[in-house]
């Protein structure tokens, strides 16, 4: 399977660097992008030496994709300018640039599949519903993280880091973010649980964490 789809993934490697690169050349606002992109260079710094030894699932990769090119036009734009967010704003009639709440959307959805993954995998919970439980939790915790380190820079750089927050006035935007991420998640496990399970199951056992023994997935409740 993983010799399979490596053409393919390098592909999608090839154009997330293409649109790094491409995104980086005139942003609206250099530290805005650099602070945005960032978890996209993470990602691609720890999936690209980890593939051979822990491939993920065709659904996670396509997913984080997905969130790669969503964190690349908000850094490029910002959120707040994002075209396309206008025009979901006319569509809804809202005052203000949803983009970030696509965004924050996605920060929950894909850390969901990422969570649901690695746990699955390596054997770490047993149990349907301990696994949904512990799932949200991580993604509250990505999207609490996340809020932190706004306010960080905001507190280091003052105004400047209004084109980070994305706020636009709004008084609840930290809370709706995270409801946005919660919601992500939950949507995450209702719409791909069962996909995601049968292809765990074709990538193979995985490691016991605790003995680096082989033991099979178990998803049962």
């Amino acid at each position: 399977m993983t010799d399979q789809r490596a053409p393919v993934l390098l592909v999608a490697t090839a154009a997330l660097i293409v649109l790094l690169a491409y995104s980086g050349l005139r942003p609206f606002d250099r530290p805005t992008w650099a602070l945005e992109v960032s978890p996209v260079a993470i990602a691609l710094a720890i999936m690209i030496p980890t593939y051979r030894r822990f491939p993920l699932t065709s659904l996670l990769y396509f997913w984080i994709f997905l969130h790669s090119v969503v964190l690349i036009v908000g850094g490029a734009y910002t959120y707040a300018r994002v075209p396309f967010g206008f025009m979901l704003a006319d569509w809804f009639n809202i005052d203000r640039n949803p983009y970030d709440k696509v965004g924050h959307f996605f920060q929950g959805f894909v850390p969901a599949l990422v969570a649901r993954e690695i746990l699955l995998r390596g054997c770490f919970v047993n149990g349907r519903r301990m696994l949904n439980f512990l799932v949200l939790c991580v993604v509250l915790a990505v999207s609490a993280t996340y809020e932190l380190i706004e306010w960080a820079v905001a507190e280091m750089i003052g105004q400047g880091a209004n084109e980070f927050l994305a706020t636009q006035g709004y008084a609840w935007d930290t809370q709706s973010d995270m409801l946005m991420a919660l919601i992500g998640g939950a949507l995450a496990l209702v719409c791909l649980s069962r996909l995601h399970d049968r292809q765990i199951a074709a990538v193979g056992r995985s490691p016991h964490p605790a003995d680096g023994r082989y033991s099979t997935i178990s998803t049962g409740v």
